[in-house]
Formats: C-alpha cells, structure tokens, sequence
C-alpha cells in the first residue's frame, strides 16, 4: 500500500502555505517551488564548461547531467523548494569605503560571520521536520546547500526568486544580490510558482565595468580563471603575474560587481547574529592579518568560510594585496616575517610584494 497519498488541491495550497510561514519564521526571505525541468539553462552551461571557464573547478563537471536533472541526483524527485536568505551585516557603501582604504583588508561580505552552508542546513533540517509533521507520511526530502551538483541560481530563477544579472548571479528586486539561496529536493507534488522571467538590468553595465579583472567575456559569461574569488579561494596555484595589481586589498573573494548594482539599493540588512563580522574581519589591517600565525588563523577561522583557502592560501593572498600597498615600514617588516617561508607558494608571492616596494623606493 503506498505511503504516498496524493494531496488534494486545497491541502497542497495549505501546506505550500505553511511551508511558506515557517520558513520565514526560521530567518527565510523567500520561498518558491518549481518542477525539475532545467532544459533551458543547460547550453549556456555546457557552453561555458566547453570554453574552459571553470578553471580547475572540475567538480562542475564530474557529474554529468544530475547537476541539471534533479531526478537523476535524487530519485524520484518532483518538485524543488528554493528559498533565499539575505546575509549583508552593513550598508554596502562600507564595504566600497574598505575597498578604497589600501591598507585595510577587504573580505567577502558573505563571509565575514559563521560559515552559512552551517547554518542554512541547520534551518533546512528544521523546515524538513516541521513538513513532515504537516504530511503526517513517508515523502522523501533532501537539503542541499552548495554541496552537491544542483543548478542553484537557474532552480531559484524558476521559483520566482530573481533574474540572471549580467555578472552572473541572481538579482531580487529587494535584496540585490547579497543573499544565500538553498534548497529542498522531495517527491511531495507542490503547487508551483511562477518563473521570474523579467530581466532589470536593461542598458546598465556597471558590473561589468567594474570588474577589477576584467572576468566578465561578456555579459552574464564569467571566466573563472580571471576572477579574484576563484583566484583567493578557489584556486590552490600561483596567482596570474599579470592580474596580482589588480588585486587591490582583496583578500578573499570579491564584491565589486555586487557593490555596483543599483539594486543594491534596495538591500536589507540581515538581523542574523550569525552574519555578524567575527574577530573585526570587517575592519583589520592587513599587515595584522598577516602576522597571524598558523594557530591563530586555525583558532580566529574556526567555523567560518575562509576555512577554505588555508593558511597558506592565506598568506598567499595577502601578500599580493600588500604588494599592492602603500609602502611603508610596517608592510615591509610584515612581509620579511615570511621571507623565508618554506612554502614555495607564499614565498613567492612575498619576493613578489617586496619587488613591489623595492621599485617604489628606487623611484622616491
């Protein structure tokens, strides 16, 4: 005997109700569900696989087609809950202020708190519970928050979230860009949204303007390989000679394109705690980060995203953006601190970031 039985129509637009209301009781802006058809996103997708766009980003390729048929990740799958939770802790006009103060360390604003895949799938796993106490059956449900091949954005485009900005990412009308989206893959037969087919974004190019690397092919293409968040937290090799200036103070991802949208404007500051900066991430200087030991980055990254890059990508990146630098004697003496480091990686990068200030000096 199945477990399964069907909803009728009022009790699917109940419960899609429900859903609705506790997911924004659990920090949520938005909700949507859409069907698994994802046909329409996969040539620019392969496109941009074939154009070697993804650098070493393998994983966006190594799973073949489950990454956009939902039902071949997860079987059975129906319907996909898309929700959107906003994370900016400031107004963006502070993160453009940090950009513009050289000394200072610029750090992805989506990363300045605890780490959000934490803390998302902590509140999927509550929304999943309270679902199936209103089912009162055996439907299936999996959470996912970036951590398997699931086509994020175009899922969230098709709940009525937002539309593709030109740089790439989802734009909503009252959040911007500065917000996480997750999901919930199930067997349970939703009611669906509407797509958001609008796109806002007209003549306007100030993202692609913007991009300190010019990492934008065209509009809505991005070249990984040129973009400073691929190239501080993905990448594990040398940074290009030719994009280390361009780098800037940025020491961990990259916000430009985001800063520069004019929907920004429309952003709301998110009241979770747990988006708050951590250790004044938000304000340190670079040569104090710099001097951090290897336990100290352990001990003051411990539940937070720049996990990901490690100490040695760490030092890697700030020794480009005291390259980078006003040349002074604190960012010298910093940079000596690691002259000798055995890792050939941020030893480099250092002779690199003193040449910087041995030729400013010549020329004084």
């Amino acid at each position: 005997m199945s477990l399964k039985p069907e909803l009728t129509p009022t009790q699917a637009l109940q419960l899609r109700h429900s859903i609705i209301e506790e997911a924004k009781r659990l920090g949520f802006q938005q909700v949507g569900v859409t069907d698994t058809d994802l046909s329409s996103h996969v040539q620019h997708y392969a496109d941009w696989l074939k154009n070697d766009y993804h650098g070493d980003l393998e994983y966006m390729q190594s799973h073949g087609s489950k990454r956009w048929t939902p039902g071949q990740l997860i079987d059975g799958t129906l319907r996909v809950i898309s929700l959107r939770m906003d994370y900016l802790s400031d107004e963006p006009q502070h993160a453009a202020d940090i950009l513009n103060q050289p000394e200072q360390a610029y750090i992805s604003r989506y990363t300045l708190g605890r780490d959000y895949h934490k803390l998302l799938r902590n509140r999927l796993k509550h929304l999943i519970s309270f679902i199936r106490e209103h089912t009162e059956t055996h439907y299936n449900f999996r959470a996912f928050v970036d951590s398997a091949p699931v086509l994020e954005r175009a899922l969230a485009q098709k709940a009525g979230l937002g539309w593709f900005g030109k740089n790439t990412m989802l734009i909503n009308r009252s959040a911007g860009s500065w917000f996480f989206i997750a999901e919930i893959y199930t067997d349970l037969d939703l009611p669906l949204d509407e797509p958001y087919t609008e796109e806002h974004c007209g003549s306007c190019t100030s993202c692609l303007d913007k991009c300190p690397t010019d990492a934008f092919v065209a509009p809505y293409v991005l070249d990984a390989k040129r973009c400073i968040s691929y190239l501080t937290i993905e990448s594990k090799e040398a940074i290009p000679l030719e994009l280390r200036a361009k780098m800037g103070n940025r020491i961990f991802g990259c916000d430009d394109c985001q800063i520069v949208c004019p929907w920004t404007k429309f952003s709301q500051a998110s009241d979770e705690q747990d988006f708050q900066p951590r250790h004044k991430l938000d304000t340190q200087k670079l040569v104090s980060l710099f001097l951090w030991s290897e336990e100290e980055f352990l001990t003051k990254t411990e539940g937070s995203a720049i996990r990901r890059t490690g100490y040695e990508g760490w030092l890697r990146n700030i020794a480009v953006a005291l390259g980078n630098a006003p040349t002074s004697e604190s960012v010298i003496h910093a940079l000596k601190t690691q002259e000798n480091s055995p890792s050939e990686l941020v030893f480099e990068h250092v002779q690199w970031a003193l040449e910087q200030h041995v030729q400013i000096i010549k020329l004084n």
